[in-house]
């Protein structure tokens, strides 16, 4: 078996066809949401976070000879979890990336390194802010924004029942929420930046599978300040951002005695 992490809507695909490569797998997703798309997918599927502790029992629970990381590009603290679970449990580790938006230079398109910096460039634009960058990093805007002269917050995010209640804590208004599902087009993208008054959307990098690129050009179209956060640069070892590559990389783990880490696990890093 597998250990999978699972955590944008080309992970299912690849999960699918890893199972169909003849790798039982487990996939494991933080939310009850992602976790019923890939039972839809007849997968098996485990619910909630892990600590690099647990994962690596979960490994050794489940027999699992190796790790596909496929979490978001920005789930930061999973990745760094599985790699070091891998190298505890003496298993192999490959990543999954999703291939990155390519985009050119732009004068209203600044490209920062962290949260905390869109937050200061969006403070030092002013106008209506829109947040694309999801609830988890809510505070630092929140924080930062809320209370700034000349800013006004719109946060755009997942119309969850906690992602509310974190609005409501924050001191976000419900007049300043959009809680809708994406990915949208750009007629979507348009009308909602017009409605609002848009004047800078905040967004992040994360792939063209993630509509960073239609969400970023019709702002730019429209004259909009567009605040993109750059990817967390990490030491992953092994990474393919094509499926095929993938699945053929972790043929040679079936049968393999996955205690020998001089092989591929010998990537393991956690910088």
């Amino acid at each position: 078996m597998i250990l999978f992490l699972a955590g944008t809507s080309d992970a299912r695909a690849l999960a699918v066809r890893i199972r169909q490569a003849g790798h039982p797998l487990l996939a494991t997703v933080v939310t009850e949401n992602a976790a019923k798309s890939l039972r839809d997918a007849d997968l098996q599927v485990r619910v909630g976070r892990l600590t690099a502790e647990e994962m690596a029992a979960l490994i050794r629970e489940k027999h699992a000879y190796g790790v596909v990381d496929a979490s978001h590009p920005f789930a930061e603290e999973a990745s760094r979890n599985a790699m070091e679970a891998a190298q505890t449990a003496g298993v192999p580790y490959v990543r999954y990336e999703r291939p990155s938006w390519v985009y050119d230079d732009h004068p209203r398109l600044t490209v920062v390194d962290s949260y905390e910096a869109a937050a200061e460039e969006a403070a030092r634009l002013k106008g209506v802010v829109m947040l694309t960058t999801g609830s988890k990093t809510l505070d630092v805007f929140a924080k930062r924004l809320l209370h700034e002269p000349g800013v006004h917050l719109v946060a755009r995010m997942l119309p969850r029942k906690e992602n509310m209640e974190k609005c409501a804590a924050l001191g976000i208004e419900q007049k300043q929420i959009v809680a809708m599902q994406g990915p949208f087009g750009p007629e979507l993208n348009r009308a909602l930046y017009r409605h609002f008054g848009v004047d800078v959307v905040v967004t992040k990098e994360s792939g063209k599978v993630g509509a960073v690129d239609e969400k970023v050009t019709t702002a730019l179209e429209m004259g909009l300040h567009v605040i993109l956060i750059s990817r967390p640069r990490l030491d992953y070892g092994t990474v393919y951002a094509e499926p095929d590559k993938i699945i053929r990389h972790i043929q040679q783990w079936k049968g393999e005695d996955n205690r020998d880490t001089t092989g591929v696990s010998a990537g393991h890093h956690t910088s």
